[in-house]
Order: structure tokens, then sequence, then C-alpha cells
């Protein structure tokens, strides 16, 4: 068990089908004390959920354009848990008319909420987190990203954009978060169904491409992204941060 006494928060459980609840899964199942954070929206259906791991805590976070949200999120985990040694962020959103539409026609209002929830949130969260003194030494966190922030993907549009300012976020915070001796890094994870993939126009079609052209022929599961962020938030990873690491059964490194 690679997080034996390790206290991690995984933050945008949605449902069953949720990238952060493979993670949530895969901590649970390597020793981790497991703190999940969901929308007030979705409240009951995840209590429901972490009743497959026993020991797990739910808490709401609210709009994470607003400040106190977060404040308040992260307050009363820090009053209840004390001091985490890991965090997951897995919080996104966009318009769905700037996904459905071209990109071309993404309004300034869109542009600004996909960046500030996608993208800001984790700046801000990780900002309170080392301001609460929450965080182990050693802590390390984690965000989801995806292949969109490097190549134009038809019906992913401002979300890529979001996530192309996500990953550089990661660099940067890197390079702040080191100083203490905390870790981030980003996971490019494979497309999944989620219930945010709903909203991406002929995403099934995006499945088979991936199945017929990666070297494993095959699409990701929630499972593997949930056990690579297990090993993030591993003393196994140690000496890696600022990384934006692949997990989509090679689908990155092919070429035409």
């Amino acid at each position: 068990m690679i997080l034996k006494g390790k206290k991690v928060v995984i933050m945008g459980v949605r449902n069953k089908w949720s990238i952060a609840w493979g993670a949530a899964k895969s901590a649970y199942e390597q020793g981790a004390e497991v703190i999940c954070t969901c929308s007030e929206d979705s409240i009951e259906k995840v209590q429901e959920l972490v009743k497959e791991i026993p020991g797990t805590s739910v808490y709401v976070c609210g709009d994470v354009s607003k400040d106190e949200n977060i404040d308040k999120c992260l307050e009363e985990i820090k009053k209840n848990h004390g001091k985490i040694d890991g965090l997951l962020h897995a919080i996104a959103h966009a318009n769905t008319e700037d996904l459905r539409n071209d990109f071309i026609l993404t309004s300034r209002e869109g542009y600004a909420h996909a960046q500030d929830v996608s993208s800001y949130s984790l700046i801000a969260i990780v900002r309170m987190a080392r301001e609460k003194e929450m965080l182990n030494e050693g802590a390390s966190i984690v965000a989801y990203t995806y292949y969109g922030s490097e190549k134009a993907i038809v019906g992913y549009n401002v979300m890529g954009v979001a996530k192309a300012a996500l990953e550089a976020s990661i660099r940067y915070l890197s390079k702040d978060l080191g100083v203490d001796g905390y870790r981030i890094n980003g996971i490019s994870a494979g497309p999944i169904k989620t219930l945010s993939a709903k909203g991406i126009k002929d995403f099934s079609s995006i499945l088979d491409v991936v199945e017929e052209r990666a070297p494993l022929h095959r699409n990701v599961t929630i499972k593997e992204v949930g056990d690579s962020t297990a090993f993030l938030f591993s003393n196994m990873s140690s000496a890696i941060t600022g990384e934006i690491i692949h997990v989509d059964n090679g689908f990155s490194v092919v070429g035409v």
C-alpha cells in the first residue's frame, strides 16, 4: 500500500463515472484516508457512492469562481482532518454553447468562465491550502487535463484553451511550491465517458479513433487514471514535479 498513513483530498467527484471517483477508489485501495468534495447538487449521490469506501468524508465545495466557497471548504477539511498529504484538482466547466459552436464564436464571458473554473481555481485552491498551512511536508498535488490542450480537438474548443492554461499553471506553480518541498503534476488522461464528456460533440467518434490508433488499441479507464494519481501522491514519485504525464495508452505519441 503506497499511500498507507496518508490523507488525500479528491476535489470534483460527481458520480461513479467520474475520473475523480477512480482516483478516490485507487487512493483508498492504496491505504489512504480519502476526503472528497463535490458540488451541492451532487452531494446526495456522492454520499451514497462513498459507502463503497468506508471512512470517506464528503464536503460541498460550491462555485469555485468565488474564493469564499473554496475558503469555506478547505477550512472545514482542515478543522476536521488536520493536514493533508495529497490533493487532486478534477474541476472543470465550460458553457455548452461554447463547446457546441465553432471556437471562433466563443463569447468573452464564456472564455472567462472556462478559464476561471477550469484553470484559475487550481491556483486559488493551492494558494489557500498553503496559506492555511494544511499541506504536510512533501505534499503532492495533481490536476487533470486532456490532449485537447496540445492539439485542436473538434468540439473541445474553449476547454482546450483552459486546459492549456492549466498545464502552464502547473509548471509555474511547481517552482513556487518547490521552495516548501511540495510537488504538483498534471495527468493528461485519454478520453473517458464521463458526464462532462457528454457536452463534447461526437464524443463517441473520439473513443473510436483512440481505440484504432493508440499503440495499446484501447481506451483508458478511470481505474488506470486513478492508479496513476495514487502513484503521484506517493513517495515513489518524490522527484517528479511540474510534469504533464499522459495516461492515454500511448495515443499522444502517435503521428500519422
